[in-house]
C-alpha cells in the first residue's frame, strides 16, 4: 500500500509539473503542512479540504508573486493577467496555468499591435491565448509542438456579435481554440487535405470542443487582416502561422505568413506569431 501511495504521489507531481511547470514543486512544498493538518483535524474530509486549501493558497502565491519575478533571469516576462494596453487573456486559465510568458521583445510587439488596433478601432481589445512557460527552454507546453522558448504566442481572431453586428471582445471558444473559420467552397482546404493524409490530430480540437457558441460570432475580415498585417510589419516577427485559405481570403501577402504543416493542428481558429 505504501508503494502504491508513493507511485500515485509521484504521478500527481509529474502531472502538475507538466500542466503548470511549477505545480509539482508547489505540491511537494505544501506537503510540509500536511502532517500539521493531520494533527489539527480529526475529520478526514476536513483534513482533505484544508490540505487542498493549503496547496491552492501556496500555488496562487507562486503564480502571482514569486513566478513573475523569478522568470526574468530566464528571459521571460508575464503577459497581462488583466487588460493592459488593450491586451488581455482570452481565458483566465492561461494565467493560472503559467502559460502566459514570453520574451520581452514579443510582449512589446504585442502591446504595440494591440494599441494600433485600438487606435484604428476604438474599444477593440486583442485577446491572447497560449504563450510559453516561465522557465527553461525546451520544456514542452503541451499539447503544442513548440511554445518552449518564449518566442511563440497564439492570439484570437477578431469577431463581431452575430445579433448586433457590432464588434465583440469575447471569443467563441471557452478555451480559445477549436471553433474554426472553415474554408469556403473554392478555397484551399488544408484541414481536409491533412485529414485525408492520416494526420488525425489536425482537426481534433474542432471535433472535441463544444460548438454551441459558433453561431453567436462572425469572423471579422478587416480587423483580423489588420491584426495579422500589424504583426507581420514588425522586424522582430519571424513567422506567422494561419490556414492558407484565410491568408488568401484576407489578401495577406507577407512571406512571414506560412502554412504550419499537417503535423500540427489547424490554424483557422487562432493566429500563431513567433520571433525570429
Amino acid at each position: 500500500m505504501r508503494l502504491i501511495i508513493i507511485v500515485l504521489l509521484l504521478a500527481l507531481v509529474l502531472f502538475l509539473t507538466a500542466l503548470t511547470q511549477v505545480g509539482g514543486l508547489v505540491f511537494l512544498i505544501s506537503m510540509l503542512s500536511f502532517r500539521l493538518i493531520d494533527k489539527r483535524f480529526s475529520n478526514q474530509w476536513t483534513r482533505l479540504a484544508t490540505k487542498m486549501l493549503s496547496f491552492a493558497t501556496l500555488y496562487l502565491l507562486f503564480v502571482f508573486v514569486l513566478v513573475p519575478v523569478s522568470a526574468r533571469p530566464f528571459g521571460r516576462v508575464q503577459l497581462p493577467v488583466l487588460e493592459k494596453r488593450h491586451l488581455q487573456p482570452a481565458n483566465v486559465w492561461t494565467c493560472l496555468l503559467n502559460r502566459n510568458y514570453v520574451r520581452q521583445e514579443l510582449r512589446e510587439i504585442t502591446f504595440q499591435v494591440a494599441e494600433s488596433m485600438n487606435s484604428k478601432y476604438p474599444g477593440v481589445i486583442v485577446n491572447y491565448l497560449d504563450a510559453n512557460f516561465p522557465f527553461i527552454d525546451n520544456f514542452p507546453l503541451l499539447p503544442h509542438l513548440s511554445h518552449n522558448d518564449g518566442k511563440k504566442l497564439d492570439l484570437s481572431f477578431q469577431y463581431n456579435d452575430s445579433k448586433t453586428g457590432n464588434f465583440t471582445n469575447d471569443v467563441p471558444s471557452f478555451i480559445g481554440y477549436g471553433i474554426c473559420e472553415d474554408p469556403k467552397v473554392g478555397e484551399e482546404n488544408k484541414p481536409r487535405f491533412c485529414d485525408e493524409k492520416g494526420y488525425w490530430q489536425y482537426n481534433l480540437l474542432k471535433d472535441i470542443v463544444w460548438q454551441g457558441n459558433k453561431d453567436k460570432f462572425v469572423f471579422d475580415n478587416p480587423r483580423t487582416r489588420d491584426l495579422v498585417s500589424s504583426f507581420a510589419s514588425h522586424d522582430g516577427t519571424g513567422k506567422i502561422f494561419i490556414e492558407p485559405h484565410l491568408k488568401t481570403r484576407l489578401g495577406l501577402t507577407s512571406n512571414k505568413i506560412r502554412f504550419h504543416g499537417c503535423q500540427a493542428v489547424r490554424h483557422d481558429d487562432h493566429l500563431h506569431v513567433q520571433l525570429k
